[in-house]
């Protein structure tokens, strides 16, 4: 019994040993340098649209837990933007189209009408 609780204590001297050996013993000695967190590098052009092979393009550098939220929420941010753009013009696009119809029917409605005259 007393070699049991010896080799116990023991192993626990040594896993404590290779635990403080590992982790530097605390001390700032040996402590590796602060590095800034890495950034997205390509970010989306801001000088023109975005196209498709911008998105595909797109890669979040990894963090601790995933990636940076500023980084995604800057991306969708942008992408959301430019998509709410985009569908305004369509919108307006289809409303000139739908005036261009009306118009152009009621003007063959009339020409029509005065050829029956």
């Amino acid at each position: 019994m007393f070699m049991f609780l010896f080799l116990v204590v023991a192993l626990v001297v040594v896993v404590g040993a290779v635990t403080l050996s590992v982790l530097g013993g605390g001390g700032d000695s040996g402590a590796l340098p602060e590095v800034a967190p890495e950034r997205l590098r390509d970010p989306l052009p801001l000088d023109r649209p975005v196209h498709r092979g911008d998105v595909e393009a797109l890669r979040f550098p990894p963090a601790l837990r995933g990636y940076r939220m500023a980084d995604v929420d800057d991306a969708l941010g942008r992408l959301g933007a430019e998509l709410a753009e985009r569908d305004a013009r369509i919108a307006d696009l289809e409303a000139a189209l739908a005036g261009a119809r009306t118009t152009a029917a009621t003007s063959l409605h009339k020409s029509v009408e005065d050829d029956q005259r």
